[in-house]
């Protein structure tokens, strides 16, 4: 589904003057510092709509005449198209706040098109710099990011619309460094007859792990996946453990497999290798006491285990030994990766501990993405 960030013009793109906050010459035009680098990067690089929505008090009558409005519209416009950026739709309201029109911020009439289902609202955005953008976004079923400083989070607060409000903020880099890491999120279902389980991530967290398989032991191990990973992860798993472990560690591992692959999206710009940056005799190595292990991570398309572990316990905690190399190969399978993985010491429990965490900062450099970049790592031309 299309997603569309609805923007506000004055005070938002260009700065609004405070005596009649209405920029009706060029003299008084003036770009909101960062406007063009920031919302430059947004257009280029996320799959973002840009609609303009404004709200211009009695444009076209004496006190406000169409053409002062046109000329600095027609400037705006030309400077951020010199930028690539583009609007597909300009939506002004020339009505005064005491008419109540309904095409009036934060009234939708002019919105009709965007709430017809073709279009992701929740996963879209209101940005402007009143409560009246934010009450748009609650309206339309949005989020909203405020332009101004926290000193406006009391008065957000205080109109009960903080809940919409995702980010506030004077700097239009801020909203493109949030909206590039609310990108990569996935969720996944996985329902059969023998397990239930939904996943969701955000590759760009910051560790935040809730963990619910039924399994203690293998609750710890994912929480360790998150924690050096960076990555934001929620597993909520009802699985026939009646029966045995098997089908909740197995469709797990599918549905995390599944949850990565789908918030890697199209791969431009990442790492995609990772290993394990501390060496040792040219080798990457993670150690935990007497264990080591070496985990490698390609996200190549192509699915591949390579596993060089043997366990003397039938079971860790309350996870069968021989689930470990089910649950990666399940892993690489579902996630389209290469996987190699290699563990050596004394104690089974540190053993499988250092894995998890090897492939955790594994994970953390493959899917690094660079800001600007967006190739594709491969000459093949698709991963």
């Amino acid at each position: 589904m299309k997603k569309a960030l609805f923007i506000d013009r004055d005070g938002t793109l260009i700065v609004e003057p405070k005596d009649t906050f209405q920029i009706d010459s060029l003299e008084r035009l003036t770009f909101i510092p960062g406007v063009f680098r920031g919302l430059g990067l947004i257009a280029d690089l996320l799959e973002y709509e840009l609609v303009m929505v404004s709200n211009q008090d009695g444009l076209g009558t004496d006190s406000y005449p169409q053409a002062s409005f046109d000329i600095v519209q027609q400037k705006l416009m030309e400077a951020l198209a010199g930028e690539g950026i583009h609007f597909s739709e300009v939506l002004i309201d020339k009505s005064f706040e005491s008419e109540a029109l309904s095409t009036r911020k934060p009234g939708t009439g002019l919105l009709g098109k965007y709430m017809d289902g073709t279009y992701d609202l929740s996963n879209s955005y209101v940005i402007g710099d009143r409560l009246t953008d934010l009450h748009l976004a609650r309206n339309l079923g949005c989020k909203g990011i405020y332009i101004g400083d926290e000193s406006f989070s009391k008065q957000i607060e205080q109109s009960n619309l903080e809940i919409f409000c995702q980010l506030i903020t004077m700097n239009w880099m801020d909203i493109f460094y949030f909206l590039r890491k609310k990108e990569r999120t996935g969720n996944v279902i996985r329902k059969t007859n023998e397990t239930e389980i939904e996943v969701n991530i955000a590759l760009d967290g910051s560790g935040f792990a809730k963990i619910s398989t039924g399994l203690g032991f293998f609750d710890h191990m994912l929480e360790q996946l998150c924690k050096h990973s960076g990555i934001d992860l929620a597993i909520k798993v009802k699985g026939d453990l009646h029966i045995d472990e098997h089908h909740t560690i197995e469709d797990t591992a599918i549905a995390l497999g599944t949850a990565i692959r789908q918030a890697l999206g199209d791969k431009l710009g990442i790492e995609r290798y990772g290993f394990d940056e501390m060496k040792n005799a040219g080798e990457v190595l993670l150690p935990m006491d007497d264990a080591l292990s070496r985990v490698a991570i390609d996200f190549s398309g192509r699915p591949w285990l390579v596993w060089d572990a043997s366990f003397k316990r039938e079971k860790i905690g309350d996870m069968p030994a021989e689930m470990f190399m089910h649950f990666f190969k399940s892993f690489s399978d579902a996630a389209m990766c290469n996987l190699n993985i290699k563990v050596e010491g004394q104690n089974e429990h540190h053993k499988i501990e250092s894995v998890f965490k090897g492939l955790a900062k594994a994970l953390k450099m493959a899917i690094t993405r660079q800001h600007i970049v967006r190739t594709l790592p491969s000459t093949k031309g698709i991963l």
